[in-house]
């Protein structure tokens, strides 16, 4: 089978990975939310500060949740929990473009099942796992409220919107093109690929 797929132990983490520590500017961001919650109460803050984690890293291996635990002196079974039931947290490696392709009804109904089959086809990989020049992570989510213009993928916060057997591979070309830290933060629209 083409394509990677990791298994989070320390032999195959990258060096980053083993020491985590946020950069100035994300503790900075850190220190800001953890003021927002009264002393004893800073586990509130988790979610945000997983999402600062995950863009500084990533993903979300086991020491650098192990580190979020211990700066926001919480258990790590605190943080895991969390990051291990919201689908926006990646625990594995995944590629710089996690492709989220919704699958539930109105989706399906206009054609998404054909475009995740054709971006695992291009790829040579299934679901959860990423191209072997890891670029492109597949992934199939539940509904992602944009039935009006289905089928639709995210891209970290951003939506590709009618997307078609037709026009997925100038999209996935379009992106290989294109630095993947502009594309999908807040502030972009959806792009309509019609």
């Amino acid at each position: 089978m083409s394509g990677y797929h990791h298994t989070t132990t320390t032999e195959n983490l990258p060096t980053e990975h083993l020491n985590p520590v946020f950069t100035s500017e994300n503790m900075a961001e850190v220190q800001v939310i953890l003021k927002r919650y009264p002393e004893g109460k800073q586990k509130s803050a988790v979610l945000p500060i997983l999402h600062i984690a995950q863009k500084q890293w990533g993903w979300l291996s086991s020491p650098v949740m192990d580190y979020v635990a211990t700066m926001m002196d919480i258990l790590p079974i605190e943080v895991y929990e969390v990051a291990t039931f919201y689908t926006m947290f990646h625990t594995n490696p995944v590629g710089n473009y996690v492709l989220e392709v919704c699958r539930t009804g109105p989706c399906c109904l206009l054609g998404a099942e054909q475009v995740i089959d054709r971006i695992k086809e291009r790829y040579n990989i299934h679901e959860g796992e990423t191209s072997a020049d890891g670029m492109f992570t597949i992934k199939p989510v539940e509904c992602l409220a944009a039935c009006g213009f289905a089928p639709v993928m995210q891209i970290r916060e951003q939506y590709f919107e009618h997307l078609s057997v037709e026009n997925i591979d100038a999209l996935l070309d379009q992106l290989a093109a294109t630095d993947p830290k502009t594309i999908g933060y807040v502030g972009n629209m959806p792009v309509d690929v019609k």
